[in-house]
Protein backbone atom coordinates (compact mmCIF):
# COMPACT_ATOMS: atom_id res chain seq x y z
CA UNK A 1 0.00 0.00 0.00
CA UNK A 2 1.20 3.11 -0.90
CA UNK A 3 2.42 5.17 2.29
CA UNK A 4 0.94 8.69 3.42
CA UNK A 5 2.45 12.04 3.46
CA UNK A 6 2.27 13.86 6.20
CA UNK A 7 3.32 17.25 4.83
CA UNK A 8 -0.30 18.67 4.35
CA UNK A 9 -0.86 18.08 8.20
CA UNK A 10 2.12 19.90 9.71
CA UNK A 11 1.19 22.50 7.08
CA UNK A 12 -2.39 22.70 8.19
CA UNK A 13 -0.75 22.75 11.93
CA UNK A 14 0.96 25.78 11.25
CA UNK A 15 -1.62 28.10 9.65
CA UNK A 16 -3.22 28.86 12.83
CA UNK A 17 0.35 30.04 13.99
CA UNK A 18 1.30 31.94 10.60
CA UNK A 19 -2.50 33.96 11.60
CA UNK A 20 -1.72 34.44 14.91
CA UNK A 21 1.79 35.59 14.38
CA UNK A 22 1.14 39.46 13.60
CA UNK A 23 -0.95 39.74 16.37
CA UNK A 24 1.71 37.79 18.99
CA UNK A 25 4.19 40.10 17.13
CA UNK A 26 2.57 43.35 17.89
CA UNK A 27 1.68 42.62 21.67
CA UNK A 28 5.33 41.62 22.38
CA UNK A 29 6.61 44.82 20.67
CA UNK A 30 3.50 47.71 21.99
CA UNK A 31 2.69 45.88 25.35
CA UNK A 32 4.77 43.28 26.79
CA UNK A 33 8.53 44.39 26.14
CA UNK A 34 7.76 47.95 26.91
CA UNK A 35 6.24 46.38 30.35
CA UNK A 36 9.53 44.17 30.79
CA UNK A 37 11.32 47.13 29.95
CA UNK A 38 9.76 49.58 32.58
CA UNK A 39 10.41 46.79 35.37
CA UNK A 40 14.14 46.38 34.34
CA UNK A 41 14.33 50.02 34.66
CA UNK A 42 12.52 50.41 38.45
CA UNK A 43 15.43 48.31 39.84
CA UNK A 44 17.85 49.84 38.58
CA UNK A 45 19.77 53.56 39.27
CA UNK A 46 22.36 55.67 38.62
CA UNK A 47 25.53 56.01 40.43
CA UNK A 48 27.56 58.82 40.16
CA UNK A 49 31.40 58.87 41.37
CA UNK A 50 33.35 61.89 42.02
CA UNK A 51 32.86 65.11 44.15
CA UNK A 52 29.55 66.45 44.33
CA UNK A 53 28.77 63.56 41.84
CA UNK A 54 30.06 65.45 39.00
CA UNK A 55 31.98 62.25 38.03
CA UNK A 56 31.43 59.80 35.77
CA UNK A 57 28.47 57.46 36.30
CA UNK A 58 26.55 53.69 35.88
CA UNK A 59 23.55 51.70 36.11
CA UNK A 60 23.50 49.60 38.81
CA UNK A 61 21.09 46.89 40.56
CA UNK A 62 19.66 48.56 43.24
CA UNK A 63 16.34 45.82 43.77
CA UNK A 64 13.59 47.35 45.14
CA UNK A 65 15.35 50.38 46.17
CA UNK A 66 13.04 52.46 43.87
CA UNK A 67 9.86 51.25 45.09
CA UNK A 68 10.65 51.76 48.86
CA UNK A 69 11.17 55.25 48.08
CA UNK A 70 8.59 55.71 46.18
CA UNK A 71 6.30 54.34 49.07
CA UNK A 72 7.90 56.61 51.55
CA UNK A 73 7.48 59.51 49.24
CA UNK A 74 4.37 61.08 51.19
CA UNK A 75 3.07 63.01 48.21
CA UNK A 76 3.18 60.02 45.80
CA UNK A 77 0.96 57.86 48.76
CA UNK A 78 -1.23 60.99 48.79
CA UNK A 79 -1.75 61.07 45.31
CA UNK A 80 -2.82 57.25 45.36
CA UNK A 81 -5.70 57.75 48.06
CA UNK A 82 -7.26 60.66 45.97
CA UNK A 83 -7.23 58.66 43.33
CA UNK A 84 -8.65 55.61 45.49
CA UNK A 85 -11.18 58.29 45.82
CA UNK A 86 -11.84 59.90 43.06
CA UNK A 87 -12.00 55.82 41.71
CA UNK A 88 -15.07 55.36 44.56
CA UNK A 89 -17.20 58.27 43.06
CA UNK A 90 -16.46 58.14 40.11
CA UNK A 91 -16.82 54.30 39.15
CA UNK A 92 -20.47 54.38 40.10
CA UNK A 93 -21.43 57.59 38.53
CA UNK A 94 -19.78 56.51 35.27
CA UNK A 95 -21.38 53.16 35.37
CA UNK A 96 -24.98 53.86 36.27
CA UNK A 97 -25.08 57.28 34.31
CA UNK A 98 -24.42 55.12 31.24
CA UNK A 99 -26.64 52.14 32.09
CA UNK A 100 -29.67 54.65 32.21
CA UNK A 101 -28.78 56.57 29.35
CA UNK A 102 -28.09 53.30 27.38
CA UNK A 103 -31.81 51.94 28.70
CA UNK A 104 -33.18 55.67 28.03
CA UNK A 105 -32.23 54.59 24.04
CA UNK A 106 -32.92 51.47 24.39
CA UNK A 107 -36.76 52.56 25.15
CA UNK A 108 -37.03 55.62 22.75
CA UNK A 109 -38.38 55.63 19.39
CA UNK A 110 -36.56 55.06 16.31
CA UNK A 111 -36.63 58.39 15.00
CA UNK A 112 -34.46 60.20 18.01
CA UNK A 113 -32.29 57.21 18.89
CA UNK A 114 -29.63 58.04 16.01
CA UNK A 115 -29.20 61.23 17.05
CA UNK A 116 -28.72 60.99 20.86
CA UNK A 117 -26.39 58.43 20.27
CA UNK A 118 -24.01 60.78 18.27
CA UNK A 119 -24.65 63.18 20.87
CA UNK A 120 -23.47 61.17 23.48
CA UNK A 121 -20.71 59.37 21.83
CA UNK A 122 -19.85 62.86 20.35
CA UNK A 123 -17.21 64.05 24.03
CA UNK A 124 -15.61 60.40 23.02
CA UNK A 125 -14.30 61.78 19.77
CA UNK A 126 -12.89 65.23 21.50
CA UNK A 127 -9.35 64.46 22.94
CA UNK A 128 -8.43 64.91 26.76
CA UNK A 129 -6.40 67.40 26.65
CA UNK A 130 -8.44 69.48 24.46
CA UNK A 131 -11.83 68.66 27.00
CA UNK A 132 -9.74 69.78 29.64
CA UNK A 133 -8.94 73.06 28.24
CA UNK A 134 -12.71 73.69 27.12
CA UNK A 135 -14.03 72.92 30.18
CA UNK A 136 -10.90 74.98 31.96
CA UNK A 137 -12.65 78.07 30.92
CA UNK A 138 -15.75 77.01 32.58
CA UNK A 139 -14.12 76.51 35.44
CA UNK A 140 -12.03 79.86 35.54
CA UNK A 141 -13.58 82.72 37.36
CA UNK A 142 -14.13 85.70 35.21
CA UNK A 143 -14.14 83.64 32.25
CA UNK A 144 -17.03 81.14 33.30
CA UNK A 145 -20.28 81.73 32.39
CA UNK A 146 -21.46 78.99 35.00
CA UNK A 147 -19.66 80.62 37.96
CA UNK A 148 -20.61 84.13 36.97
CA UNK A 149 -24.11 82.63 36.65
CA UNK A 150 -24.32 81.61 40.05
CA UNK A 151 -22.70 84.00 41.55
CA UNK A 152 -25.38 86.33 40.33
CA UNK A 153 -27.77 84.13 42.29
CA UNK A 154 -25.88 84.19 45.19
CA UNK A 155 -23.88 81.46 45.26
CA UNK A 156 -20.10 81.32 45.27
CA UNK A 157 -17.90 78.19 44.39
CA UNK A 158 -14.94 77.98 43.10
CA UNK A 159 -14.55 75.17 40.70
CA UNK A 160 -10.78 75.11 41.04
CA UNK A 161 -10.10 75.30 44.52
CA UNK A 162 -9.12 72.37 46.85
CA UNK A 163 -12.12 70.63 47.64
CA UNK A 164 -13.67 70.52 44.54
CA UNK A 165 -11.16 70.43 41.39
CA UNK A 166 -11.24 66.50 42.13
CA UNK A 167 -14.52 66.83 41.78
CA UNK A 168 -14.50 69.37 38.40
CA UNK A 169 -12.22 66.74 36.96
CA UNK A 170 -14.84 64.02 37.84
CA UNK A 171 -17.28 65.73 35.57
CA UNK A 172 -14.94 66.11 32.40
CA UNK A 173 -13.63 62.39 32.38
CA UNK A 174 -17.49 61.92 33.18
CA UNK A 175 -18.36 64.04 29.68
CA UNK A 176 -15.53 62.51 27.91
CA UNK A 177 -16.54 58.59 28.32
CA UNK A 178 -20.01 58.12 29.60
CA UNK A 179 -20.99 58.08 25.69
CA UNK A 180 -18.43 55.60 24.68
CA UNK A 181 -19.60 53.56 27.79
CA UNK A 182 -23.41 53.85 26.61
CA UNK A 183 -22.83 52.21 23.46
CA UNK A 184 -21.32 49.16 24.33
CA UNK A 185 -24.36 48.71 26.83
CA UNK A 186 -26.73 50.02 23.95
CA UNK A 187 -25.35 47.17 21.68
CA UNK A 188 -25.69 44.60 24.75
CA UNK A 189 -28.94 45.24 24.51
CA UNK A 190 -29.20 44.65 21.12
CA UNK A 191 -28.63 41.45 21.46
CA UNK A 192 -31.38 40.58 23.76
CA UNK A 193 -34.24 38.59 21.88
CA UNK A 194 -37.54 40.47 21.15
CA UNK A 195 -39.09 36.94 22.40
CA UNK A 196 -38.15 37.85 26.27
CA UNK A 197 -39.97 41.09 26.31
CA UNK A 198 -42.99 39.98 24.46
CA UNK A 199 -43.04 36.51 26.85
CA UNK A 200 -42.68 39.24 29.83
CA UNK A 201 -45.75 41.52 28.32
CA UNK A 202 -47.83 38.92 28.23
CA UNK A 203 -46.61 38.00 31.96
CA UNK A 204 -47.84 41.30 32.49
CA UNK A 205 -44.26 42.83 33.76
CA UNK A 206 -44.50 46.61 33.77
CA UNK A 207 -42.07 47.95 31.86
CA UNK A 208 -39.80 48.76 35.36
CA UNK A 209 -40.02 45.09 35.71
CA UNK A 210 -39.11 44.31 32.60
CA UNK A 211 -36.04 46.40 32.95
CA UNK A 212 -35.14 45.00 36.12
CA UNK A 213 -35.16 41.35 35.38
CA UNK A 214 -34.91 40.81 31.97
CA UNK A 215 -32.54 43.71 30.69
CA UNK A 216 -30.34 44.47 33.45
CA UNK A 217 -29.98 40.53 34.23
CA UNK A 218 -28.82 40.10 30.66
CA UNK A 219 -27.01 43.11 30.58
CA UNK A 220 -24.45 42.38 33.09
CA UNK A 221 -21.29 40.88 30.85
CA UNK A 222 -21.12 44.75 29.33
CA UNK A 223 -21.59 46.23 32.65
CA UNK A 224 -18.82 44.26 34.28
CA UNK A 225 -16.66 45.39 30.58
CA UNK A 226 -17.57 48.82 31.49
CA UNK A 227 -16.68 48.65 34.93
CA UNK A 228 -13.31 47.31 34.82
CA UNK A 229 -12.59 49.28 31.86
CA UNK A 230 -13.48 52.61 34.01
CA UNK A 231 -11.42 51.47 37.37
CA UNK A 232 -8.59 51.46 34.81
CA UNK A 233 -9.14 54.47 33.33
CA UNK A 234 -9.55 56.31 36.72
CA UNK A 235 -6.44 55.04 37.76
CA UNK A 236 -4.64 56.28 34.88
CA UNK A 237 -5.54 60.08 35.52
CA UNK A 238 -3.19 61.91 33.92
CA UNK A 239 -4.50 64.42 30.98
CA UNK A 240 -7.07 66.26 32.87
CA UNK A 241 -4.91 67.78 35.57
CA UNK A 242 -1.92 68.42 33.59
CA UNK A 243 -3.99 71.14 31.66
CA UNK A 244 -5.86 72.41 34.95
CA UNK A 245 -2.44 72.56 36.84
CA UNK A 246 -2.02 76.10 35.64
CA UNK A 247 -5.30 77.19 36.19
CA UNK A 248 -5.32 75.86 39.45
CA UNK A 249 -3.22 76.35 42.73
CA UNK A 250 -4.48 72.79 44.14
CA UNK A 251 -3.14 71.20 41.70
CA UNK A 252 0.86 70.03 42.26
CA UNK A 253 3.11 68.46 40.22
CA UNK A 254 2.44 64.64 42.32
CA UNK A 255 -1.48 65.46 42.22
CA UNK A 256 -2.33 61.89 40.84
CA UNK A 257 0.39 58.93 40.35
CA UNK A 258 0.49 59.06 36.83
CA UNK A 259 1.55 63.17 37.14
CA UNK A 260 4.00 62.04 40.02
CA UNK A 261 5.77 59.83 37.37
CA UNK A 262 5.75 62.13 34.66
CA UNK A 263 7.22 64.71 36.64
CA UNK A 264 10.00 62.58 38.36
CA UNK A 265 11.00 61.89 34.87
CA UNK A 266 10.88 64.36 32.84
CA UNK A 267 11.42 66.95 35.59
CA UNK A 268 13.77 65.29 38.22
CA UNK A 269 15.20 63.40 35.32
CA UNK A 270 14.60 60.45 37.49
CA UNK A 271 13.49 57.58 35.29
CA UNK A 272 14.00 54.43 37.42
CA UNK A 273 12.04 55.89 39.86
CA UNK A 274 9.36 56.81 37.97
CA UNK A 275 9.43 53.43 36.38
CA UNK A 276 9.12 52.47 40.28
CA UNK A 277 5.82 54.40 40.50
CA UNK A 278 4.05 53.40 37.44
CA UNK A 279 4.57 49.75 38.36
CA UNK A 280 3.16 50.15 41.21
CA UNK A 281 0.43 51.73 39.58
CA UNK A 282 -0.45 49.16 37.30
CA UNK A 283 -0.30 46.44 40.24
CA UNK A 284 -2.56 48.52 41.51
CA UNK A 285 -5.27 48.58 38.53
CA UNK A 286 -4.82 45.05 38.40
CA UNK A 287 -5.22 44.07 41.90
CA UNK A 288 -8.49 46.32 41.54
CA UNK A 289 -9.32 45.11 38.12
CA UNK A 290 -9.09 41.49 39.03
CA UNK A 291 -10.37 41.50 42.45
CA UNK A 292 -13.29 43.20 40.73
CA UNK A 293 -13.81 40.32 38.32
CA UNK A 294 -13.46 37.91 40.95
CA UNK A 295 -15.72 39.57 43.18
CA UNK A 296 -18.67 39.41 40.74
CA UNK A 297 -17.74 35.71 39.74
CA UNK A 298 -17.97 34.69 42.68
CA UNK A 299 -21.61 36.34 43.66
CA UNK A 300 -22.46 35.29 39.47
CA UNK A 301 -21.68 31.53 40.92
CA UNK A 302 -23.34 32.34 44.14
CA UNK A 303 -26.41 33.16 42.40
Amino acid sequence: MPTRTRAPRRRGNLAPIAFVAPFLLLFLLTFAAPIAYAVYQSVMDVERTGPLGLGSSRTVFVALSNYSEALSDHAFLRSIGRVLLFAAVQVPVMVALAAGLALLLDTASARGVRFFRAAYFLPYGVPGVIASILWGFLYVPGVSPLVDGMRHLGVSVDLLGGDTVLWSIANIVTWEFAGYNVLVLVAQLRTIPTELYEAARIDGASAWMTVRHVKLPLLRPALVLTTVFTIIGTLQLFAEPLVLKPVSSSIDSAYTPNLSAYNEAFTNDNYHLAAAEAVLLALAAFVLSFGFLRLVNKRGGDA
